[in-house]
């Protein structure tokens, strides 16, 4: 028997994902740029698809941009947005907890001779409104922050800071990294006073290889590459329709049962917390308030590599950290107030809806007895 417990890396394709994946690689499989019959059915996939997402996110479907995932949606986002309003404000506030398509893309801008200014969490590895809003002036061009961290759960306060920041500097372009929240935790882009905001579809039970970002309208941004005129040439190239018709069946299946959902994956998370607490030496490192759909823990002296692969051969997969991360240490959790030693130890749960209680029991018995039988 395996127990699935990754699901912050990427989900199982819903059936219905599926059944439109399929559909376009055997019957739509048209050029949705052709003018004849085949042409059309497959740009009606693509329709179709951007209206239930633009609908999930609480906007028109000419706002959003199909891209190849949210990597792709954060680096067009940030670069696109600082090409076109960066000439004359230098400056570009983000989060120390953000995913790597952002960090290194910051990291490239700064290389590049732009003010890059990150904000950490406090001493007891929490945010606040009042962090990023000390560091945002009249030279800022863009701040980007994501919703829920990928790591560790923890819910940014975007939406305090997006509205206090616009109400200062209206001309603020702001980006957030949504791909944690989009279909688990309840939001609307107009809410959050996101400019820009990127989501994926293998998160959500699409498929890999497709993702969306947010552009409001009135924003412009500079293509990061040349070509067609797809995707209003904000991102040429032949739309991958199998894709994006998947994505948009995710979107329909799991759009309407979001409270209900969380509520469900609420009661698993606390239910995993109860039993955790029977293992000596175990630590949570997932605040009360941060998403339900991840829970992060320590439990020393154990290396989580070595616990991971303990876990593996006998059926239960889970992370040791972020997935794009390769293994390698990202130094989040040491920001959000673990010690060194209990970041090297941490294991990453994370949930969907479907996960039974019999996964978690497993999870917890086979803690216990790596405890009896691995060496440290």
């Amino acid at each position: 028997m395996e127990y699935y417990l990754d699901h912050a890396a990427t989900t199982k394709p819903c059936p219905a994902a599926i059944e439109a994946l399929q559909r376009c690689l055997t019957t739509h499989y048209g050029n949705p740029s052709s003018l004849h019959r085949l042409g059309v059915e497959a740009q009606r996939e693509v329709e179709q698809a951007r209206s239930w997402i633009a609908a999930a996110l609480g906007c028109t479907p000419q706002e959003i941009t199909f891209t190849s995932g949210a990597t792709e949606s954060n680096h067009l986002a940030i670069t696109g947005a600082v090409q076109t309003y960066g000439k004359r404000k230098k400056k570009l506030v983000v989060s120390a907890v953000e995913h790597a398509s952002v960090r290194n893309t910051m990291q490239h801008l700064q290389n590049s001779g732009y003010q890059v200014v990150t904000v950490t969490p406090d001493k007891n590895g929490c945010y606040h409104a009042a962090d990023f809003l000390a560091e945002v002036d009249e030279n800022t061009c863009l701040l980007s922050m994501m919703l829920v961290n990928n790591e560790t759960g923890y819910c940014l306060p975007v939406q305090s800071v997006f509205r206090a920041a616009k109400r200062r500097f209206p001309e603020l372009i702001t980006h957030c990294d949504a791909v944690q929240g989009f279909l688990k935790i309840p939001f609307q882009v107009h809410t959050l006073q996101a400019d820009l905001l990127s989501v994926s579809g293998h998160k959500i039970h699409g498929v890999k290889g497709i993702g969306a970002l947010y552009q409001k309208n009135g924003v412009h941004l500079h293509p990061t590459f040349y070509g067609g005129s797809q995707e209003r040439g904000l991102r040429p190239g032949t739309e991958s329709v199998p894709l994006i018709a998947a994505f948009g069946a995710a979107v329909q299946t799991y759009g309407g049962t979001i409270r209900e959902r969380y509520q469900l994956v609420a009661e698993k998370k606390a239910y995993l917390l109860e039993q955790l607490q029977t293992i000596p030496n175990c630590k949570v490192h997932s605040t009360a308030d941060a998403s339900p759909y991840i829970i992060s823990f320590s439990m020393q002296p154990y290396r989580s590599e070595i616990l991971l692969h303990f876990l593996e051969k006998r059926g239960i997969f889970v992370s040791s950290g972020s997935a794009c991360s390769k293994g390698k240490k990202s130094g989040v959790p040491v920001l959000f107030g673990a010690t060194e030693l209990e970041a090297d130890s941490i294991l990453r749960v994370s949930l969907s809806a479907e996960t039974p209680n019999k996964a978690l029991d497993v999870l917890v018995s086979e803690l216990q007895a790596a405890r009896e039988v691995l060496l440290y």
